[in-house]
């Protein structure tokens, strides 16, 4: 099974490129690491304060599918530089 979520977060406190981009790299990394979900960054590339990022899983087990992503979910939701506006999940 796949669930796949696409997720906007804003972020007020940057005011560079540089900051969204270190924020953006750091929480990519944990979550690869630590989920082993595939994720990239969708949309609003040249806008400091806003992102929208695309993270799938595959599993054999749906249930297993929409856990991890809701701990993806979760473990976004700690990040203080980030709030998350806008969630879809979807599951194929």
């Amino acid at each position: 099974m796949i669930v796949y979520a696409e997720v906007e977060c804003m972020m007020y406190e940057g005011h560079s490129l540089k900051f969204k981009r270190s924020i953006i790299k750091r929480l990519m990394a944990r979550l690869k690491n630590d989920f082993n979900v595939a994720i990239t960054e969708l949309d609003y590339h040249d806008f400091w304060q806003r992102t929208k990022l695309g993270i799938v899983t595959i599993s054999t087990n749906l249930t297993h599918a929409e856990q991890v992503i809701q701990e993806v979910l979760r473990v976004i939701d700690t990040f203080p530089e980030l709030e998350r506006t806008v969630t879809d999940v979807e599951r194929i």
